[in-house]
């Protein structure tokens, strides 16, 4: 039946769904980061606003790494108070951490303004108990939750409270880099998979108010604003489930905005192999499951969240995290099962070369608008071409992984939390 049928009139059966659903939300975030270029130098950049800073550091298994983390905080070149509070989650079990920790105890009395607390907790709790444990601790007006093994640059803090000048401002984004990149083909892709979608994306959308998350590993909040929420709730995904918790208030009166800071720049390990680095997104999208669905589905409406995020987050969240996997695997199955080979083949090859050609596009918007080391990352157009193939196989596997939270709950047995945890507290 589909011999008769022109390569024009599939190609005008599949590109629609791209045409009308997925080029908008790249030029959005074109014209996002167009206008962050243009202020950039313009904004002020309020060298008398110095808020105590709280960094939050959840540790359970670094060793010796921890010490990378600890290091880049008090090196870091911010005028005002900065308390480190790190948190040893089952320190009996974690002791390596803990002492490797107390050895930066001497550096730290030696710059004034720096507060160094190592608050082991003897039982563990998982991520989201040492969070809330290093709330209630915590003093400053702004606070850091950062991961153990995550390092900075030494401007960081100062980057990252600017916003916070602004009373509205509830939470800033840190930048991520991928720092072991060179380990390995799959870290690589990691590290530009970083470039567009948290620096380039988010930047972006930060112009529209309509930042997607603030990343577990390092994102910045208004203490007061934590205290009114009551800190994290246990489960999983805790970086996007605060995230969306922030967002209902942004239809109320409560006018509150959430940035992304691409200047705040934070270093973190990837996984090296494709084993890994798979395990690891069969939870993060199995949580995305868990969340827009079956936690915050009742609260997604347009008067809690304002009609700009609710929008945002039914498009680029229901649908391009749990919709379009599904779209895309369909499509990929009926073009296989119903084209002839030459068919199929030319229209694999027209769609590989159109999301390489975007992938570029977007990646020398990043290079030439937002990359603050432009000599290290001008190599990674080389990897361009393969970040289709890359991005295929993460949109199939998001799918499984949407499956596998469907019919199993995976979220109810997440590394981040143990059992007990689950069962004695909300999620």
């Amino acid at each position: 039946m589909f011999e008769s049928r022109g390569l024009a009139e599939i190609l005008l059966t599949v590109f629609p769904l791209v045409l009308l659903f997925e080029l908008p939300a790249y030029l959005l975030c074109w014209l996002g980061v167009i206008s962050y270029a243009l202020r950039r130098k313009a904004r002020p950049q309020l060298d008398a606003f110095r808020p105590r800073v709280s960094c939050v550091v959840t540790c359970y298994s670094e060793g010796r790494d921890v010490g990378k983390t600890v290091e880049t905080l008090i090196e870091q070149t911010y005028p005002g108070v900065i308390e480190i509070l790190i948190m040893v989650d089952g320190a009996v079990q974690n002791r390596a951490t803990y002492l490797a920790a107390r050895e930066w105890q001497e550096s730290a009395r030696r710059h004034p303004s720096r507060i160094l607390k190592i608050l082991p907790k003897r039982t563990r709790g998982g991520r989201v108990s040492s969070l809330n444990a290093g709330r209630h601790f915590a003093t400053g007006e702004v606070v850091l939750a950062l991961d153990g093994d995550t390092s900075f640059d030494n401007d960081m803090v100062w980057h990252i409270t600017r916003p916070f000048a602004d009373p509205q401002v509830a939470g800033v984004s840190g930048a991520l880099r991928v720092r072991n990149a060179s380990a390995s083909l799959v870290a690589r892709l990691q590290a530009l998979e970083y470039m567009l979608t948290i620096q380039l994306a988010r930047t972006g959308l930060t112009a529209f108010n309509t930042v997607n998350n603030i990343s577990g590993a390092f994102g910045a909040f208004r203490a007061s604003l934590l205290d009114s929420l009551g800190g994290w709730d246990a489960g999983t995904a805790e970086d996007l489930d605060l995230t969306l918790r922030i967002k209902k208030r942004f239809g109320t009166r409560e006018r509150y905005r959430i940035e992304h800071q691409p200047l705040a720049m934070g270093h973190t390990d990837a996984p090296t192999e494709w084993k890994v680095f798979f395990k690891q997104r069969l939870r993060w999208d199995g949580d995305l499951f868990y969340l827009y669905v079956r936690k915050h589905w009742h609260s997604l409406r347009p008067g809690l969240l304002g009609w700009r995020n609710f929008i945002m987050l039914m498009w680029t969240g229901v649908y391009f995290q749990l919709v379009m996997p599904f779209i895309i695997v369909g499509a990929t199955l009926w073009l296989v099962w119903s084209l002839p080979w030459p068919v199929l083949l030319a229209v694999l090859g027209l769609t590989y070369v159109f999301y390489t050609l975007l992938t570029g596009a977007l990646f020398l918007s990043y290079l030439l608008l937002l990359s603050e080391r432009r000599r290290q990352d001008w190599p990674y157009l080389a990897f361009v071409p393969l970040f289709p193939f890359f991005t295929f196989a993460s949109r199939v596997w998001n799918a499984f992984a949407t499956l596998a939270e469907l019919v199993t709950r995976q979220h109810l047995d997440s590394s981040m939390a143990p059992w007990w945890v689950l069962r004695k507290t909300r999620y």
